[in-house]
């Protein structure tokens, strides 16, 4: 018998283990935060992702300089316990270098240039985890949030709209096995899952290879509706791809909520809706096991978890299954309850 006051060991689920068969179970780490949480990472993930360690202003901060020490760590780590890596990300218009859009006097580079550079990029970050990794957000959240169409980057004023293609292209050249995904987030927002949707098979009829899309899931307790996540998960299966639950966070504050009101302390009301609106998330996800191939959190506990900062910074969130001590929580329990018998596991959230 369980329960969520229960010290982190054998009697605590282990996340993996519960969904096996169903989809992958995924984290977000860093190499520092695989000594800190080393324990709960092998005991529940069998997925990691780099949160910031292959994003390209990472791995090659100069034009003519990589650095891979964090991310082999990772690599290192992953294989080492069995782990399936997610690559994130090759192509995004933040953490991406000045150098790589302008030319040695400040001026924007020719299409051609930033091609060859996209290009360079790719098969060196790409090929160098050939094999290692199972598969890479190649691009990252290119559609504009405000009229649907493509986001006014550098890479698509430089290069054109087909600055997408090149980079499924270019992936794919590096390694023909590792399977590509497109990523972005507010996928549920039927104007933004229609754009992405298009995209997708846009690029799919002109027979660039794509094997899924990334739904980031950085929800809240409000929203988004039950009805909007299933639309978004079946619309997006219809073209054929698998879909990824990516970056998978849910904040106890509404997006319009810019306070800092539990900095003492979650009251256990807005604990349980928390707890239920996990739940409730999970038992989408297992409906849509047969499509769904990896549900990943972005981050491990709330420690360490970016909603800390954003959008309100030092405001403390708790919006992880993991406390800052790493210790279970209702969400965790709840989560665990979409699989197992209310009978086999007690939720305490509070003695």
């Amino acid at each position: 018998m369980a329960t969520a006051s229960a010290a982190f060991g054998d009697d605590v689920p282990s996340l993996k283990d519960l969904f096996e068969g169903k989809f992958l179970v995924g984290c977000a780490v860093s190499r520092s935060g695989l000594l800190l949480n080393d324990q709960l990472i092998s005991k529940h993930f069998n997925a990691v992702t780099a949160e910031n360690s292959m994003k390209w202003e990472s791995v090659h901060p100069w034009p003519d300089t990589y650095r891979f020490i964090e991310a082999d760590a990772i690599v290192d780590y992953a294989e080492k316990n069995g782990m399936v890596v997610i690559g994130h990300t090759l192509v995004w218009h933040q953490q991406t270098p000045s150098w790589v859009f302008t030319d040695e006097n400040g001026r924007e580079v020719t299409r051609e240039v930033l091609l060859e550079r996209m290009r360079e990029h790719i098969h060196t970050v790409v090929g160098r985890y050939k094999g290692r990794v199972r598969g890479w957000d190649v691009v990252n959240e290119a559609i504009d949030d405000s009229t649907g169409g493509l986001r006014n980057t550098p890479w698509r004023r430089i290069i054109g709209d087909d600055y997408i293609e090149w980079a499924f292209r270019f992936a794919h050249e590096a390694d023909p096995d590792a399977e590509l995904y497109y990523n972005d987030y507010s996928t549920t927002d039927p104007k933004k899952r229609e754009a992405i949707y298009n995209l997708v098979k846009g690029l799919i009829d002109k027979g660039i290879r794509v094997d899924g899309i990334g739904m980031q899931g950085h929800w809240d307790i409000q929203s988004p509706s039950e009805q909007n996540i299933r639309y978004a998960i079946e619309r997006f299966a219809s073209l054929g791809v698998r879909v990824h639950i990516t970056e998978l966070d849910v904040s106890v504050f509404p997006w319009s909520d810019r306070s800092n009101k539990y900095a003492n302390g979650l009251p256990e009301a807005v604990e349980n809706v928390h707890a239920a609106r996990y739940a409730m998330m999970f038992r989408v996800f297992q409906d849509y096991s047969d499509v769904i191939e990896r549900v990943t959190f972005w981050g491990i506990t709330d420690a360490g978890s970016w909603k800390n900062n954003y959008p309100v910074a030092r405001r403390t969130d708790y919006p992880l299954l993991f406390d800052r001590q790493g210790q279970p929580k209702a969400a965790f329990w709840a989560v665990v309850n979409t699989v197992l018998d209310s009978a086999d596991v007690v939720q305490t959230i509070s003695q």
